[in-house]
């Protein structure tokens, strides 16, 4: 395992004393999962506060580490338990809906392409974050993070067949809503034509 994953060597570094490879571990990562955990919770103070207390998780399991998977592996499963702990709170649960309820405009200019590619993205994360949690974890570490289902059902604890439907169900409400958001778009100028006709 060390030699096919350099990060483990250095989680095996850490544990032996070398305190200058924890850094490594978290200069090489805190970006990447910084990321992952704002698009988890949608909200970058959040986020960051779950960052630290990832880490701090992987520096207090120094001791105990057993490098059973990749580090990647372990690190988004601390990080995934910490962002689901925090989305269960009855005070997250409600600041998340009104959030998802809100259109914030973007005071630069832009031209009228780069503002309808802007706007594209905003619903489609906006649609992401209405996935169930699992779905959406599954989706995003599969994606955007370019992780196998081996290594997805490993941070999500369950077999690659549930990661495989899981992804499956996800990508397919995706699709769904961009069909519907395609067809909304489509008949709304058709419905305006048609009322002044009339």
């Amino acid at each position: 395992m060390q030699e096919a994953d350099p990060d483990v060597a250095l989680m095996l570094a850490f544990q032996a004393g070398d305190d200058s490879a924890f850094d490594g571990l978290y200069h090489r990562w805190a970006g990447p999962l910084l990321r992952y955990l704002e698009r988890m919770v949608g909200d970058t103070a959040t986020a960051e506060e779950l960052l630290q207390d990832a880490f701090l998780r992987v520096h207090r399991a120094r001791a105990r580490y057993e490098p059973r998977a990749r580090f990647s592996t372990f690190l988004y499963r601390i990080a995934t338990n910490l962002a689901l702990n925090e989305l269960k709170r009855p005070r997250r649960r409600h600041r998340h809906a009104e959030e998802q309820d809100q259109v914030i405009p973007d005071p630069r200019p832009h031209a009228e392409e780069q503002l309808d590619i802007g706007l594209r993205r905003e619903r489609v994360e906006q649609w992401l974050d209405q996935l169930p949690e699992r779905q959406r974890v599954a989706l995003w570490l599969s994606a955007a993070e370019g992780c196998s289902y081996a290594e997805v059902a490993k941070v999500l604890e369950t077999t690659e067949k549930s990661v495989k439907a899981l992804v499956h169900r996800g990508r397919s409400a995706l699709v769904s809503k961009m069909n519907e958001a395609a067809a909304a778009r489509l008949d709304g100028p058709a419905l305006a034509l048609a009322s002044e006709s009339v």
